[in-house]
């Protein structure tokens, strides 16, 4: 049965979608041989990951320094749990320490035509992205670390301190908006970007300003980096990552008094995608309401890191203590039982972030 998505949902790792993952690279100078036989390695070992369906590895017919490796997925969840893991993380290093540069992108599979696909998407594992969705060419993503205790009052000094970076990339990607929150000792950095994320991502790692930041917090951060050595600083930034799942939205524009929030839902061992996914369900059904609150939604999910921001109209404080947005006791009770920590009356509960700053970007002239 398809399902039908709210038109105001413009991402969804939970539509039973196939993925095509793409990787572009460009390798150092006489590295291919070497990327070659890390790329064998890769192949085998991720043959019995669940959902894989298959991969192709191409070399560039005009240049032999670029590369594209592309593979199939039954589904969006499947690949996060493999891209997130720290397996992955141990399985690509040697194929990063042959490039320069490398650029992931992901893809939903909407159709499929020719004579290779005239079998039904589902004898392949998985299925067709039911519709095509609408969104405003915004990408969001966030980065998650936690730093050491006691250091909490200082790092939250250091991040809110800071000068912007310039928002303008290039001619097609731009800096929109970065919103930065703390709960306890985790940071989590949401950013929005109009265009390429990585270009963005590189570009705003560039500035003096930004730079300065990162290396006063690396004192009190519980996981060592070295971000002046580039494969640290991958493997830093790729543990960091907290992709977003899923976004929902109310179509035109925000009123003035909206305000930004986020919420830490604390998953028990495993439970990180159950919560992710129940979430995600909630969102759609208050899509639906025209008295809700919520403006937009983005649910972030990295193992059993669960981080929803919000955009809500007016104040909302008080409506954090019931869990917000979770209609019914039933559905507070199927979150419960997916929430670590010690409970309350009603059982464990998601924690409001403290916000540190929340900045966007100037208007476009």
């Amino acid at each position: 049965m398809t399902t039908t998505l709210s038109t105001r949902v413009s991402q969804s790792a939970f539509d039973g979608s196939m993925l095509r993952v793409v990787l572009l690279m460009d390798l150092h100078e006489g590295a291919q041989q070497r990327f070659f036989e890390a790329y064998e390695q890769l192949r085998h070992d991720i043959a019995s990951v669940p959902g894989h369906l298959g991969d192709q590895l191409c070399q560039s017919f005009a240049n032999p320094s670029q590369w594209l490796i592309t593979s199939e997925w039954a589904s969006a969840p499947q690949y996060l749990a493999w891209v997130n893991s720290e397996a992955h993380a141990e399985q690509v290093r040697p194929l990063g320490a042959c490039a320069r540069a490398m650029r992931p992108l992901t893809f939903t599979v909407l159709r499929e035509t020719g004579k290779r696909y005239e079998a039904p998407a589902t004898a392949l594992g998985g299925r067709l992205q039911p519709s095509p969705r609408l969104g405003a060419g915004i990408v969001r993503h966030a980065l998650t670390f936690t730093v050491k205790p006691g250091s909490e009052g200082r790092v939250a000094e250091i991040l809110s301190s800071y000068s912007s970076p310039a928002a303008r990339v290039d001619d097609h990607t731009r800096l929109c908006r970065t919103s930065l929150f703390m709960h306890g000792n985790r940071v989590v950095r949401a950013v929005e970007v109009q265009g390429d994320l990585t270009a963005a991502l590189r570009h705003v790692s560039e500035q003096p300003e930004v730079r300065a930041v990162e290396q006063a917090i690396n004192p009190y951060l519980e996981q060592d980096r070295d971000l002046g050595d580039p494969e640290s600083a991958r493997m830093f930034f790729m543990r960091a990552a907290l992709p977003a799942v899923h976004h929902v939205a109310e179509q035109g524009e925000q009123p003035e008094e909206v305000r930004r929030h986020a919420l830490f839902y604390p998953a028990k061992p495993g439970c990180g995608p159950l919560v992710a996914r129940f979430l995600a369900r909630q969102d759609e059904a208050a899509a639906k309401l025209p008295t809700s609150p919520v403006l937009s939604s983005t649910v972030f999910q990295r193992d059993d890191v669960v981080v929803r921001l919000l955009d809500v109209r007016g104040p909302a404080e008080a409506r954090f203590a019931a869990g917000f947005g979770i209609d019914g006791t039933r559905g507070a009770a199927v979150l419960h039982r997916l929430l670590a920590g010690a409970p309350s009356v009603a059982g464990p509960a998601p924690h409001p972030m403290d916000l540190i700053t929340d900045r966007r970007a100037p208007a476009q002239s």
